[in-house]
């Protein structure tokens, strides 16, 4: 096999600590039918773990399965906890940071949410928003943010930017280092920010997280491995900080007036990836037990049709023989199905009609909410978050 490099540091690596062939390539296409969705099932994971830097990230990559076109939707702020997350940055950019009467360039700013909520706390501020998959106006916010339908690339170079906002891009990136020195290389001012969100790989291993490893993701982060990715890339890192329940990292930084090495990891996280490795076939023949003991009570529905549920229901029930539907909020996705696997997605308010006892959650951030809009919707469906691992404590959440 030709010898796998990483794409942060360069360092040679030992070998994949987790292989998965095939898996869905799209985790967040609008698919029309259950034959389309099982079609995108063409890709493979190759899982490596950089004993130098920790950076985790796919080997088998290949961009060119992706299309991130007006179908791709992965808009989450149909929930008030994603909703509260981006208010809150936005909050923090504008009263902690003071980012005011600055020129805000946000690189795949999908819908635009976060991009508006940042330019109208502040009479001053002006923003431009580049995504290939926005859909909406082309001026908003009283013209003071514009959006462009491409990715942000080398013609970018002669736009002022103030500060750069870029969140849930760089994971998709296979090459994080160069889109970070585009990044650099359009910032001619040393008083410019920039700001970053990614999932943090730390979470991911620390948690056994297994549905969070999927195609559309090819590279990975710690703290450390993204610092060190800024710092090669010539910024200065002000600040890593773990939001969002310890889910995503959030990083602040300034540019430098050169490039540095970057941070040594010791061989922590490929460790902590060994470990995930020798759990994980466990973990899926537990959690497909587990949805054959709630199947046998009646119908079952997982809850969320987003990464992390395509990812699930391809590793426990790829023949969508355990998961009768999966729900979503958002009305772009319901009426459709599941890439990969084609399970039928949902509203809330079709349950009853699906006769579902139970609702599987991937994420427990989400618990909280989902439990309240189905007592305020009188449907009386049991949640179980599958994050808890010990049966005993799921029970607590009997609806």
């Amino acid at each position: 096999a030709p010898m796998t490099r990483c794409p942060v540091c360069g360092t040679t690596s030992p070998g994949a600590f987790l292989v998965r062939d095939p898996v869905a390539v799209h985790q967040n296409l609008l698919v029309d039918s259950p034959e389309a969705a099982r079609a995108l099932n063409r890709g493979r994971l190759e899982m490596h773990a950089c004993p130098a830097c920790g950076f985790v990230f796919n080997a088998a990559f290949d961009g060119s399965r992706l299309t991130y076109g007006a179908a791709y939707e992965n808009t989450q702020s149909y929930s008030p906890s994603f909703e509260a997350h981006v208010e809150g940055l936005a909050d923090h950019l504008v009263s902690d940071r003071g980012v005011r009467g600055a020129r805000v360039v946000e690189v795949g700013c999908g819908k635009g949410a976060f991009l508006r909520a940042v330019v109208r706390r502040d009479e001053g501020n002006e923003g431009i928003g580049f995504d290939p998959s926005y859909i909406g106006p082309d001026e908003d916010v009283d013209g003071r943010v514009r959006f462009e339908r491409r990715f942000y690339g080398e013609d970018c170079l002669d736009l002022r930017a103030d500060v750069v906002v870029c969140r849930h891009v760089i994971e998709h990136i296979p090459d994080p280092v160069d889109l970070l020195r585009l990044v650099r290389a359009t910032l001619h001012d040393a008083n410019a920010r920039v700001f970053f969100e990614t999932p943090c790989v730390e979470w991911i291993l620390a948690h056994e997280v297994i549905w969070d490893f999927f195609y559309e993701h090819c590279s990975y982060f710690t703290a450390a491995s993204l610092a060190s990715a800024f710092e090669r890339a010539g910024f200065a890192v002000d600040a890593v900080r773990h939001v969002f329940g310890g889910q995503y990292l959030w990083i602040e930084a300034h540019p430098a007036s050169h490039g540095q090495a970057g941070t040594a990891d010791e061989g922590r996280v490929a460790a902590m990836a060994a470990a995930f490795a020798r759990m994980e076939a466990s973990r899926v023949a537990a959690l497909r037990r587990r949805l054959e003991r709630l199947a046998a009570d009646g119908p079952v529905a997982m809850w969320g049709a987003a990464a992390k549920g395509v990812t699930l229901a391809g590793l426990v029930d790829p023949a969508a023989r355990l998961l009768s539907c999966v729900v979503d909020l958002n009305p772009n996705k319901q009426g459709r199905f599941l890439p990969g696997t084609g399970h039928p997605i949902v509203a809330p308010e079709d349950l009853p009609a699906w006769k579902v006892r139970t609702a599987v959650m991937t994420n427990p951030n989400y618990l909280d909410e989902t439990g309240r809009l189905l007592r305020d919707a009188g449907i009386p469906v049991r949640l179980v978050d599958l994050m808890q691992e010990r049966e005993g404590e799921v029970d607590a959440h009997h609806r």
